[in-house]
């Protein structure tokens, strides 16, 4: 029988027996990969780090704090991830984008979507979310259209992103991990859904005329991130104006808030949870109502006393 070549590679990758054991030991794959990785290729750009291992700078974030713990990198080898760009100078800027022809690429139809030569802050900071994001690049080229499509769908025809914008839009595909052209085509067909759903919501509320204010589109976007719909949100609306009187959106938020934290979504759920059911607000706005009217009879009945007693009432 021929005597198999167990040898991976003709170039030889070692590491201590001991900082082995410590991987080993920690169960941690994420670590082990990229302290193999390290030890192969040396430390870089978080970027590149990401690109060449296929994550996010959250997911490198998270390995390589926990080689840091153990002691097998030190707190210089691989970025912490401190939340700003990089500062870049122009001639980084300049050289990279000769040396690089993805960023080429996405420079190129940022430029074209936005519809001017980018200052050189602009290509600083689209530079920055390149390289420190992470994101690969058809998926950038997709974080750009969608972006313009935003724009113009908040703010009318012919508007268009500023690069603060994108870089924020990128930093939450960064976070939600959308990686592939699948991922963000899902998570944009999300996006459109909530979209639609917060419309139809516009009738609930008595909004015709206009779009909702920034601070209404950010209550009514975490209702329906929350899992209400429709139904349940014109129950809050109705229990709103029965306590108060007129659409409060703080203490309407109040009570989805507690709805969502027992974990009721549905008109049927609320209803069988939640101690003060409509049914009960009803109730007191009828005995409300009924007082009210009591009232009513009652000024009625001293109207007619003074009217007949010529203005004069004992």
């Amino acid at each position: 029988m021929q005597e198999r070549d167990n040898n991976l590679s003709a170039a030889v990758c070692s590491m201590r027996a001991e900082d082995a054991d410590r991987l080993i030991s920690s169960g941690d794959g994420d670590g082990a990969l990229l302290y193999i990785y390290l030890l192969r290729r040396g430390a870089g750009p978080e970027a590149e780090l990401c690109r060449a291992l296929g994550w996010t700078a959250e997911r490198l974030r998270a390995a390589a704090a926990r080689l840091r713990s153990l002691g097998l990198v030190s707190g210089g080898t691989v970025p912490d991830g401190s939340g700003e760009l990089p500062e870049y100078t122009a001639e980084d800027i300049v050289r990279r984008s000769r040396e690089d022809a993805d960023f080429r690429c996405i420079l190129a139809e940022a430029e074209r979507l936005l519809g001017h030569t980018l200052s050189t802050q602009e290509t600083k900071t689209l530079f920055g979310v390149y390289d420190f994001v992470g994101l690969p690049t058809d998926v950038m080229l997709v974080l750009l259209h969608y972006c313009l499509d935003e724009a113009r769908r908040r703010y009318g025809p012919g508007r268009v992103p500023n690069m603060k914008q994108i870089e924020r839009e990128a930093r939450r595909w960064g976070e939600l991990e959308i990686m592939t052209l699948e991922q963000a085509e899902e998570y944009i067909r999300a996006q459109e859904h909530r979209h639609s759903a917060a419309m139809e919501l516009r009738s609930v509320f008595g909004i015709r005329d206009r779009d909702y204010t920034v601070s209404e589109r950010k209550y009514v976007e975490s209702w329906l991130d929350m899992g209400f719909g429709a139904e349940a949100v014109e129950l809050a609306l109705d229990r709103t104006i029965a306590n108060t009187g007129q659409l409060k959106w703080q203490y309407m938020n109040k009570i989805l808030l507690s709805w969502h934290s027992k974990g009721l979504h549905t008109p049927e759920e609320i209803e069988r949870g939640d101690s003060r059911r409509p049914s009960q607000v009803r109730g007191r706005a009828s005995a409300r109502d009924s007082g009210q009217s009591g009232e009513l009879e009652r000024v009625k009945k001293l109207y007619e006393r003074v009217k007949n007693s010529g203005g004069q009432v004992n």
